[in-house]
């Protein structure tokens, strides 16, 4: 079977990594007996600052050919911060409309992490974010002059009635900055129930839901009604609350008791990067922008930390890992299974990782040991 894969390598140390974790997913193409067909696309700083724009229409008729993307990262200080992350990143998940964000928060044995007498017996769970709703969406303005009215109109595939009008008016003398967020009934459901069904095929008993009701209460309040809407139709499957500020505290205390945590957006930004901490890094954290029914996306969650650019001494173990969710979202399960055998090996023995993990080993040192260990776990089976 044959796969078409966008590849955007990206800014900074981006290329470096994709390069090892496509080395990884073409070697158990080879083993198992299928294709990759990487199609690159060179969307980055330098293709903003030489074209004037981050990602062209024709660019994305071509991607939607694919059968998901795999991207390496986002970001250069030659460019204003949020444009290159807003017209490519959020223009990807939006047009694609993938309205998922997975993130794994698992502690590989091998790895450190700042949390005192835990293990990965203790840190090993799922983070669903919502993403493509919440304070997100771009609705927003600032005001400078009284009287200065500011119109929005908001089209959203994702919404019942995919057209908002909403006229605001400054009436202070004094600067304001007003930013608009949106939770949809659909948007919600679709979400939740995702986490409802990773928790089913993984096998965890618990699914948390993450809010602020008690003070943002429009619109979290439809996120409750509907997560124990969805809830009824899972009855097997332990239901509980937690506000934001509190589940913070307890993934630090008790990471153990959490197996599937659904959140909307803004909250599941802030709490995955605290899950990749504790996990050993960002240079272990993957993640997933999926649309379960079109063209999904996988990466790591770090930056592009472009100071380091060329140096080979990043991390490629999240975007590695990536290319495990990817392998398993495109149904190659075996392949993703073993990819993920052969990192938890090369972290266990610990002889072949990157500075951040302690070691002196160079990004391609590091995807070449991976390469290795998928060769020795394939021929030990």
């Amino acid at each position: 079977m044959s796969h078409k894969i966008a590849v955007i390598p990206g800014d900074g140390i981006g290329p470096e990594v994709i390069e090892e974790g496509k080395k990884c997913v073409d070697v158990l193409a080879e083993l198992y007996g299928f294709s990759i067909d990487w199609i690159e696309f060179p969307y980055s700083a330098d293709y903003y600052l030489e074209h004037k724009v981050v990602l062209p229409e024709d660019g994305l008729k071509e991607i939607g050919k694919c059968e998901a993307i795999y991207l390496g990262a986002v970001g250069d200080p030659r460019v204003e911060t949020g444009i290159l992350e807003k017209q490519l990143l959020l223009k990807l998940r939006f047009h694609f409309d993938q309205y998922i964000n997975l993130r794994p928060v698992i502690l590989y044995p091998g790895v450190p992490t700042p949390l005192k007498n835990k293990g990965p017996e203790h840190i090993n769970f799922y983070v669903v974010r919502e993403n493509t709703e919440d304070f997100y969406v771009g609705l927003g303005t600032r005001f400078k002059e009284k009287e200065h009215k500011t119109v929005f109109e908001l089209k959203r595939s994702t919404m019942p009635n995919p057209r908002y009008r909403l006229e605001i008016t400054q009436e202070e003398e004094s600067e304001q900055a007003i930013q608009l967020g949106i939770i949809s009934r659909k948007g919600s459901e679709r979400v939740i129930r995702y986490a409802f069904e990773l928790a089913k095929k993984k096998n965890r008993k618990r699914v948390t839901s993450v809010d602020k009701a008690n003070v943002l209460t429009h619109c979290y309040s439809l996120w409750r009604d509907v997560f124990t809407e969805v809830a009824k139709d899972y009855p097997n499957i332990e239901t509980e609350f937690s506000f934001v500020d509190a589940i913070t505290m307890w993934f630090v205390k008790n990471p153990e008791w959490y197996q599937v945590v659904v959140t909307p957006n803004m909250f599941g930004d802030i709490i995955t990067d605290l899950g990749a901490m504790i996990q050993g890094g960002m240079g272990l954290a993957p993640g997933g922008n999926i649309n379960p029914e079109g063209v999904s996306m996988f990466e790591p969650i770090h930056g592009s930390a472009p100071k380091y650019t060329g140096m080979r001494v990043a991390d490629p173990i999240a975007t590695i890992l990536a290319g495990q969710m990817l392998l398993e979202e495109i149904g190659e399960i075996k392949a993703a299974e073993i990819l993920e055998k052969a990192v938890i090996q090369v972290l266990k023995e610990g002889k072949t990782v990157t500075k951040d993990l302690g070691g002196s080993a160079k990004t391609n040192e590091v995807g070449d040991a991976t390469v290795q260990a998928i060769k020795n776990i394939y021929h030990s089976e």
